[in-house]
């Protein structure tokens, strides 16, 4: 005889959780369990408390900042769990009253109908080299506000550098022999020189560190295959896997340019059809990492020394895969930078390139279960 499923619909927030049910069927409407603290012995004692009668439990929460520890506690008791993107979550039109109670109860009648989209949940390294990117991002930007800020400085204090570029070895000795009239101004100064250096000197170590962590991360093949394409630096390689996870769930390439909102936004009613902007949903660190990749298609394809010292040791159809998306993308930027917008046709590369890192992905895979067969 199979078990009946309670579906259960938590609203987790930092200390506290309310939990609503809603029983197998859509006979009998979900209602309220009660709130209870955010701890890991408060929930495994209300798990216990539902599954008491011997019935099947299926949980559902939002993606939020609590992250997903909750629902690595409940499948590591085999209990089925879910993630919901909550920009997916339908919504009744003119409803104006929003508490954690009703979220919870609409969240358990959701999951039950099957009315919400999951987010993909990363396994826990791959978690901790996304957070290590996404730290050493945070450390550029970082970096570009002290910039700017010095830049400012120097501006209003009509000390202007007269040199080609800026932020290079030469610069930065300039920067140590400006002079101000105020002392008061010499220690702003340097404390915004400093914050400078200390933003620098960040980026550097994040760097190393993820080039450490990487020599033992599974994905690690797969990092170096996909540099095998122009622009796409170790940095950008990291950061696509990292926050995507598993790219081979993804049944054609597509759906992930869908998901990483890199298609044109579309509002079309009978005979008329209008396309906008891109998208921009899903994953925001991805796409910026290879709009900034694109950028190297601006020039004719070549396979630069930098891009051969890459592909060393790369299977050769890979190599042919990296080849042949500098001939198509080098080609694209040229044919659409004629008639559009330069961060249009740029936009329209990195669409078509993370198509590219797809393929690789897939070929890779294949490539791995053959000398796993042989």
């Amino acid at each position: 005889m199979e078990k009946t499923i309670k579906y259960i619909g938590l609203d987790v927030h930092k200390d506290t959780i309310q939990v609503a049910i809603a029983e197998e069927g859509r006979k009998s409407p979900a209602m309220s369990y009660g709130n209870i603290h955010n701890t890991p012995l408060h929930i495994d004692k209300v798990i216990r408390n539902l599954k008491s009668d011997g019935t099947q439990l299926s949980v559902v929460y939002e993606a939020g900042p609590t992250g997903y520890g909750i629902y690595r506690q409940l499948k590591a008791q085999n209990i089925e769990c879910a993630v919901a993107a909550p920009s997916l979550i339908p919504i009744k039109s003119g409803d104006r009253v929003k508490t954690d109670r009703r979220d919870a109860i609409n969240l358990a009648r959701l999951h039950r109908s099957g009315d919400l989209t999951e987010v993909y949940v990363p396994n826990e390294e791959d978690e901790a080299i996304r957070d290590l990117s996404r730290a050493r991002e945070d450390a550029k930007i970082c970096a570009k506000k002290a910039k700017q800020r010095l830049s400012s400085f120097l501006l209003r204090s009509n000390r202007i550098y007269t040199g080609k570029t800026k932020w290079n070895k030469t610069h930065l000795a300039w920067l140590s022999e400006v002079s101000m009239r105020h002392s008061a101004q010499q220690v702003a100064l340097q404390e915004y020189i400093d914050t400078l250096k200390e933003s620098l000197q960040r980026i550097d170590r994040l760097t190393n560190q993820i080039k450490n962590e990487i020599e033992h991360w599974r994905l690690k093949p797969v990092v170096k295959a996909i540099q095998s394409l122009r622009g796409v630096s170790m940095i950008v390689a990291v950061t696509t896997l990292a926050e995507l996870g598993d790219i081979n769930r993804f049944k054609k390439a597509k759906q992930l340019m869908a998901y990483l909102g890199l298609v044109p936004s579309e509002h079309s009613s009978g005979l008329k059809s209008k396309k906008g902007s891109i998208t921009k949903t899903g994953n925001g660190h991805v796409r910026r990492v290879l709009t900034e990749a694109a950028w190297a298609y601006r020039f004719k394809p070549k396979k630069s020394l930098q891009i051969l010292r890459r592909q060393q040791g790369i299977p050769e159809s890979i190599c042919d895969i990296a080849w042949k998306a500098q001939l198509r993308l080098c080609n694209k930027y040229k044919a659409l930078s004629n008639r559009k917008v330069t961060q249009v046709a740029v936009t329209a590369v990195a669409r078509e390139l993370i198509g590219f890192i797809w393929a690789i992905c897939i070929e890779m895979e294949s490539i791995q279960e053959n000398r796993l067969a042989a």
